[in-house]
This record gives C-alpha cells, structure tokens and sequence, in this order.
C-alpha cells in the first residue's frame, strides 16, 4: 500500500538540510505506546508526540496548533493556558485533523506543523534526548533524526506544556 506524500516530503526536507536520519516501515500503529514496541533502538520517551489542538487566542479568536512533545508525556492544560495563554484548549477532530493535514490520519501526523501552516510548540524535555523518533505522515512509517536537526529544521516555540 503506498504511503502518504507527506513521508516523501519528509525525506525531501531532511536530505536538503543535510539531515542523517533512519526510516522504518512497521504494523500501522496510532498511539505513542504502539509505536515504541516497533521502533527498534528507541523509547517511548524518544518519540516526538505531535498533536493538533483548536485553542482560543485572547484578542485573536480560534486557531489550530501543534503541540510536540515526548511519547512517555501528557499535555498540560493548565500549562498551556498560563505559559502560552490559551484558552478553551481541545484535541483536533479526526476530520479536523485530516483536512489540516491533506488526509493524513490521527496517529500518523509529523510533528513538522510547518508543513501545514501550523505553529508549532515543543516541549522542551524533548531536547533531553540525543536523537527523537516520529510518526512521518503515515501510521506505518517512523524516521529518527537528532534533536537538535529537527529544532533546526521546524524552528518550534520551546515551552514547558507537560504534566
């Protein structure tokens, strides 16, 4: 079964900025536990969790966002409303999601938001890991990239949104 054309564009934009990175195709998976058992070399606390959220901006109205964060964490509403200042904070629906993201589906979205006009916040425990792991736009395919490439590459917003 082809894959998504995000995993293409993936690869594209990792080997234009030089990027070493590993690809493993693998079982469908949809959440972060499904995906540590079939990423060889890698933890749950590796993987890059990326979750799209309509929140209220005061004074801006609704918007879409991602969040990224570890496999092994859980966002933080509370964090999110007092360090970014959101309001009314909720996961994107599955249509949602796959409009934003040209049909790809929850499980399976990259946490490159820039790629879909998303503004992206990164929780900053991420960085603690060397190398980080993620879903590449399909739910059968991880790519593993350094950190500190992918924080080059997406340029997120570093915040502490983890409970």
């Amino acid at each position: 079964m082809p894959h998504h054309p995000t995993v293409d564009t993936i690869k594209e934009l990792l080997g234009e900025n030089g990027c070493q990175y590993d690809c493993f195709e693998h079982e469908p998976v949809r959440t972060s536990e499904e995906a540590a058992k079939v990423r060889t070399g890698y933890t749950l606390e590796q993987g890059a969790k990326a979750i799209i959220a309509r929140v209220k901006e005061p004074g801006k109205g609704k918007k879409f966002v991602m969040l990224v964060m570890p496999g092994s964490k859980r966002f933080d509403g509370a964090k999110i409303e007092s360090n970014l200042g959101f309001k009314e904070i909720r996961f994107a629906t599955e249509d949602e999601v796959k409009e934003i993201t040209g049909g790809i589906l929850p499980g399976g979205v990259p946490p490159f938001g820039n790629l879909f006009n998303l503004e992206v916040f990164a929780d900053k425990s991420l960085f603690k890991n060397e190398r980080i792991i993620f879903n590449a736009g399909d739910r059968s395919v991880s790519v593993g990239i350094k950190s500190a490439d992918y924080q080059r590459i997406v340029s997120p917003r570093l915040v502490d949104i983890v409970e």
